[in-house]
């Protein structure tokens, strides 16, 4: 198959859809399938064999670490010389409806995906009066194609109810070989808890942003006086962050990668993560891969990951005290913490990329095959 992948975000920004995405098109082509992403410049020309169509643009005023980039007339040249047999558009917003506009004219079947949350992202920036016509439009954009994918049943069932058809859920993946317990060291522990590795650490993985709520941990540090953590990450929110935290044992670590950031999660005590408006928590299932026992709010796509007292503690994201409360319990029982990390590892080793990118592949044929049907008299 040719595949023509739209994506308003991709390489070399690091966050969860980039991490997908970049798993997804390693693997297509490596299943021998070709892919043609168009995406915001960023530098890359080619990726795993896949070219990279980048598309200038701007950043984004209120997250200026995104770009908004403009379709163009170069792009329909791309598509005409590469031939697509379908266009998947990803969380589709300003080049998404390009893609959009491309499949209905090049009469191109159409696949979307939805990975962030939008609509409750809006209340985080005084915009939560917008978040109905936010659904509107996703409503119009997500109809035009003919699979819509999420990324957990609690997404599935809030587009649904909002109207948006065809939806369905596209597996969560993760990367085994490289989260992995035993890169867990004293030098990662030492380094994260800033020379401190006998205290208890806490972890912090993502974009530090606004939606993230990453200021409700600080109640649970302030309740463990001897604990220490670490924000690994970067993102718009921190200079706000470092004021929250200001008179915390709190450590910015900014960005980890590779064996960097496997190290980080295999040699914490304890995940935090208490954001109300995540899809998937794609990170979480990194933690959970290098055995690093997680405490998430019970919201969104994290209960498909996390079983509460099984491989995790969850906590009702309304109750401060819950959350405090999981992981005082968390440090203090050593035979249970390890009993969470080898459960952990266990649920991450079910999903590898390779599986969900052959569903993936199986839904792109059933579309293809859908639209080679002669239509009825």
């Amino acid at each position: 198959m040719k595949i023509a992948l739209f994506t308003e975000t991709f390489l070399p920004k690091v966050d969860g859809i980039v991490t997908r995405l970049s798993h997804t098109v390693d693997h297509l082509q490596r299943m021998g399938d070709q892919v043609l992403v168009f995406s915001p410049e960023g530098g890359l020309s080619e990726y795993r064999g896949a070219r990279i169509c980048g598309v200038p643009g701007f950043p984004l005023p209120l997250y200026p670490e995104l770009k908004l980039a403009l379709p163009r007339p170069s792009i329909r040249q791309a598509l005409e010389d590469f031939q697509p047999d379908l266009i998947h558009i990803v969380n589709p917003a300003v080049l998404g409806l390009g893609g959009l506009y491309y499949a209905k004219s090049l009469e191109v079947p159409l696949v979307a995906s939805y990975h962030t949350h939008l609509p409750k992202y809006l209340e985080h920036y005084g915009l939560g009066m917008l978040e109905g016509l936010m659904w509107e439009l996703l409503k119009m954009v997500h109809n035009q194609a003919e699979i819509n994918l999420c990324t957990s049943t609690a997404m599935e069932e809030a587009l649904t109810s909002h109207g948006i058809e065809r939806v369905t859920v596209w597996q969560r993946g993760v990367d085994t070989e490289l989260f992995r317990p035993e890169l867990a060291s004293t030098e990662m522990r030492s380094h994260l808890s800033q020379g401190n590795p006998d205290a208890p650490l806490l972890l912090y993985v993502g974009r530090l942003s606004a939606e993230k709520e990453i200021d409700r941990i600080k109640p649970i540090l302030e309740a463990i006086p001897n604990a220490r953590l670490a924000l690994v990450g970067d993102g718009p929110y921190r200079q706000d962050l470092e004021r929250i935290f200001a008179d915390t044992t709190t450590h910015f670590v900014g960005y980890l990668t590779g064996e960097s950031l496997g190290a980080a999660f295999a040699s914490s005590d304890a995940f935090i993560f208490p954001s109300r408006t995540e899809t998937l928590g794609l990170v979480l299932l990194e933690a959970m891969a290098a055995g690093c026992p997680v405490i998430a709010a019970n919201a969104g796509g994290i209960p498909d990951i996390v079983t509460d007292g099984v491989n995790g503690y969850l906590f009702d994201p309304t109750d401060e005290q819950g959350a405090i409360v999981a992981t005082q319990r968390l440090l203090a029982n050593q035979e249970e913490r390890e009993l969470l990390r080898q459960n952990a590892r266990q649920e991450a080793e079910r999903w590898g990329w390779a599986a969900a990118t052959k569903q993936l592949q199986g839904f792109y044929r059933s579309v293809l095959a859908a639209n080679s049907m002669p239509s009825a008299a």
